[in-house]
């Protein structure tokens, strides 16, 4: 069968150094490749390069529809990106402008290789194909009033409205909780089937797109090191490094984690309650959290599971005096909190939280050292060289990072600066929100294995805020499950993932799989 995307010897350079070496693929109509590595791995240079869209250079042969894309100028690699090609990125909300509608946005994606102006109702049915209800009042309104989820499904809907014979899609549920991710997935499959589309499909977990590629090809540092279907390449990965993709990914079945044992009551919450005004013109408020209650004891690490907008990193913020909380009790070590306005450092040095977002956490003028103090700074306590030398050593960073600033740094160094910060007021409890997601799956487990190793050593407790649950299932004693702002669900880890009692928590497993 003809390929539709071809390549031979690819090589990619920036400044001089290949980031890419020798690769080579084809991707037949209807069919799904996916390039899996690691962050830095090359994997996303290797499509951005050969059309344009990055500093690299390209050598070799890649062929789009029987034409060639080295060699060619902008001009004509436009000409074909626009006429064969559709993108769907990582990050929706950033690649929509926001001051245009959504039906904006997609009478821009019809009309890209010269067709003609769609009418409402042709708008309205590429929204409808996609998944998302309501197709007629989501065209009149701007990105921001749609949910993460509605807007990858516009995105998908705006790279497959010219009838692309190619999609490429970068990391395309990596913002996704669980659920949503696993629903999208299936539909990018089922959309090149129908359609005939090739798909090139990105990410760095060989786990995630398991049931979408029809072929894997792995990739370290510009080099493919293994290729086959799919089945057999998770089946029997055949090099080390597949070996680790697949054993970094957390899963749900497998013996039970080892659980430090828990002590004291730590934190109690009681009875939390949080609401929003309505967005836009309605009236009235929003209940996103509704009567929570929970318990944290020493060295115990308790879950808060759920999808996007169920409530769980609200609630969290309640908790720990870094949002609103409209009604409800926080007691700390069987002393109450005071709300967020008037408590005080030396209140908060006992928990401290580690965010999803690494690098947008660390301030980008400071080094990492002066990063690192800032905590105990803040609460008038001195703090040596060698104590944040210390923390750095703790959680594993090389002293030369010390005066280095956040974009000198790894995804996963950053982290890792994040967490020394968080331990450097010697805390009893990490909150952490969705510490990982941003992460690759190798960096991520292996800021998962530092979290367990710290847990154990200081008997530290975690309030962990996460959408999957083979993630909690590596650090947690329970979970409870949250859904609309209430808790639908809790127990221990183990009996709550082998038997689920609501269909929410049923969805979370079977998405974690």
């Amino acid at each position: 069968m003809t390929s539709v995307f071809r390549y031979h010897g690819l090589r990619v350079e920036i400044a001089g150094r290949a980031v890419v070496q020798s690769l080579d693929l084809a991707i037949a109509p209807g069919e799904c490749v996916a390039l899996v590595g690691e962050s830095g791995s090359g994997k996303s240079q290797s499509w951005m390069a050969p059309f344009g869209l990055s500093p690299g250079i390209a050598s070799g042969e890649a062929w789009l529809c029987g034409e060639a894309l080295v060699g060619r100028d902008e001009a004509d690699r436009s000409r074909l990106r626009a006429r064969h090609v559709g993108f769907v990125f990582q990050q929706p909300l950033t690649s929509l402008s926001p001051h245009l509608t959504i039906a904006a946005h997609l009478e821009e994606a019809f009309t890209q290789a010269g067709g003609a102006r769609p009418d409402r109702a042709t708008l309205a049915a590429a929204l409808s194909e996609v998944g998302i209800d309501q197709p007629q009042d989501r065209l009149r309104q701007f990105p921001h009033r749609l949910s993460g989820g509605q807007r990858q499904r516009v995105m998908i809907a705006m790279a497959i409205a010219h009838q692309p014979a190619l999609l490429i899609a970068d990391e395309p549920t990596t913002a996704l909780d669980a659920t949503l991710r696993r629903e999208v997935m299936a539909m990018l499959t089922n959309l090149c089937r129908k359609r005939g589309m090739a798909m090139l499909l990105i990410s760095h977990d060989l786990a995630s797109v398991a049931d979408a590629a029809d072929r894997l090809i792995i990739m370290r540092q510009g080099e493919m090191v293994e290729q086959g279907p799919t089945r057999d390449v998770i089946a029997h990965p055949g090099s080390a490094y597949g070996r680790d993709l697949l054993a970094a990914a957390p899963r749900l079945d497998g013996p039970a984690p080892h659980r430090p044992a828990i002590g004291a009551l730590l934190l109690e919450a009681r009875d939390i309650a949080v609401s929003f005004p309505h967005p836009g013109w309605r009236r009235g408020r929003l209940q996103a959290v509704d009567q929570a209650t929970l318990t944290v004891h020493e060295g115990e690490a308790l879950a808060i599971v759920g999808g996007s907008g169920s409530g769980k990193s609200t609630l969290a913020r309640a908790i720990a005096r870094l949002g609103p909380c409209d009604a409800g009790e926080v007691s700390w070590r069987g002393l109450p909190l005071p709300p967020r306005d008037r408590i005080r450092p030396a209140e908060r040095a006992g928990f401290q939280p580690v965010f999803q977002d690494p690098v947008a956490s660390l301030d980008p003028r400071w080094r990492v050292a002066d990063i690192i103090a800032e905590p105990a700074r803040h609460l008038g306590s001195g703090v040596s060289q060698q104590h944040i030398l210390a923390a750095m050593a703790e959680c594993d960073l090389e002293p030369m990072l010390a005066d280095r600033r956040p974009h000198e740094l790894s995804g996963g160094q950053a982290q890792r600066v994040a967490i020394a910060r968080a331990l450097i007021t010697d805390p009893a409890m990490l909150i952490l929100d969705e510490a990982t997601s941003a992460l690759d799956v190798l960096v991520a487990g292996r800021v998962l294995d530092l979290l367990a190793r710290l847990q154990r050593e200081r008997q530290l407790a975690l309030l962990m805020i996460t959408h999957d649950l083979a993630v909690a299932r590596r650090l947690c004693h329970r979970i409870l499950v949250m859904d609309h702002g209430r808790i639908i669900e809790q127990g221990d880890t183990e009996s709550l993932i082998r038997s689920p009692q609501t269909d929410i928590t049923r969805q979370l497993v079977a998405a974690s799989h």
